[in-house]
């Protein structure tokens, strides 16, 4: 009975070890969705409830733009937050549009299948 309780352990450790890899794997792999925002702004906190049912398929990286090393996005967002680059581009601004993004998320994801 130990040996089975032994090999048993063995197997959860190597099968965690696969998961931690394939979600490591899979963060890699998703999309970057950069929020230029700032403090307060409820528009951004508007924008990041609609952004809710998408949140796996993209890592969310928030650049507050009142911050001195952000000053160019400042001079370029600062009467249009939020804005929203997905990938490094421009993808929309003021409001979340759903359909862009799913349509850009699809986009991405098949190009990653293919990959």
């Amino acid at each position: 009975m130990l040996w089975f309780q032994g090999n048993s352990m063995q197997l959860a450790k190597s099968s965690f070890g696969l998961f931690l890899r394939n979600l490591s794997a899979s963060k890699t792999a998703l999309p970057v969705l950069t929020l230029f925002t700032k403090d307060p702004c409820p528009l951004c906190d508007e924008a990041k409830e609609v952004l809710k049912p998408y949140k796996n398929r993209f890592i969310l990286q928030e650049v507050d733009i009142t911050l001195p090393e952000n000053s160019a996005w400042y001079e370029r967002y600062k009467f249009d937050i939020p804005v929203f680059h997905l990938n490094g581009q421009f993808l929309m601004m003021h409001r979340v549009n759903t359909l862009k993004l799913e349509k850009q998320l699809l986009k991405f994801e098949q190009q990653a299948a293919t990959d």
